[in-house]
């Protein structure tokens, strides 16, 4: 029962954290090691759900997503998005992978990520405070220097608090990005990138599960795929009207509670 409540608030957090610019790997960290949920069966749970997030994308986007798929021989369009989406996805994949035992031993702390919370936030104010020139109106619309651009903010992801979407959304209007589309390819570009990571881990951890934990494990990738898909219209229709000041200030007011939080307990973690 301890086991399925610590699952069940992670499974929320990853639902409402994974779309938005607050770093939803972040915040599992943080979770994990509040909860003492950090054992070898916990890690490979924590990388089960983020399918059940990603797939709500799928889900949410499949018209679009079926309508390139059909068009892909005919309209040059369809070829460029998706063209642009491989593109984007290569320069994490090529620093991700050999480094990916790396990151893990040494940048997965509270302190790593709190530190990388607070870096972010101040990096999203900085980048809100700048002039954008929105040039790109529609997804289809995004050139293949552009979709290069992206895939190297996103390798800044990498470290564990930045945020993927932050850093993709954040360098998509640096580049001229409307902010629709900043969101809306960081998305697409989610679906890849989070299907490639969470499979290397999942077949690097298959030893850790049992068949005793798949009603467990299917809970939470239910609850994770309906709280995504949640966050994910909300998020949309919030960026229609606002900017992500107020994601930046939580973000450094969370990363500076943390610091506090582990200062006071001796910087045990």
């Amino acid at each position: 029962m301890i086991f399925l409540l610590k699952g069940l608030f992670l499974w929320i957090v990853e639902g409402i954290t994974e779309f938005i610019p607050v770093s939803a790997t972040g915040h599992l960290i943080l979770a994990g090691d509040f909860l003492g949920f950090a054992d070898e069966k916990a890690k490979v749970f924590e990388v089960f759900i983020q399918l059940g997030a990603i797939l709500s994308v799928l889900w949410l986007y499949r018209k679009k997503i079926f309508s390139v798929v059909k068009e892909l021989p005919t309209r040059k369009e369809a070829r460029s998005l998706v063209s642009n989406i491989i593109i984007a996805f290569l320069p994490a994949a090529f620093i991700g992978l050999p480094a990916h035992k790396a990151i893990k031993t040494y940048l997965f702390n509270p302190i790593t990520v709190a530190a990388a919370l607070i870096a972010g936030g101040i990096a999203i104010l900085l980048i809100e405070r700048m002039s954008h020139a929105s040039h790109t109106k529609d997804v289809d619309k995004i050139t293949l220097t552009q979709a290069i651009k992206v895939g190297i903010a996103q390798c800044l992801s990498l470290f564990p608090g930045v945020s993927r979407s932050g850093a993709t959304i954040m360098g998509g209007l640096l580049i001229g990005f409307d902010r629709r589309v900043a969101v809306e390819f960081s998305f697409f570009l989610a679906i890849p990138t989070m299907f490639a990571a969470t499979g290397y881990d999942l077949l690097s951890n298959l030893h850790a599960l049992s068949p005793s934990d798949v009603p467990l494990f299917a809970v939470g990738f239910i609850t994770s795929f309906f709280s995504a898909l949640v966050v994910i219209k909300s998020f949309l229709k919030y960026v229609s009207r606002h900017d992500f000041s107020y994601f930046a200030y939580y973000r450094i007011v969370f990363g500076l509670l943390v610091l506090a939080f582990y200062w006071y307990r001796g910087w045990k973690f």
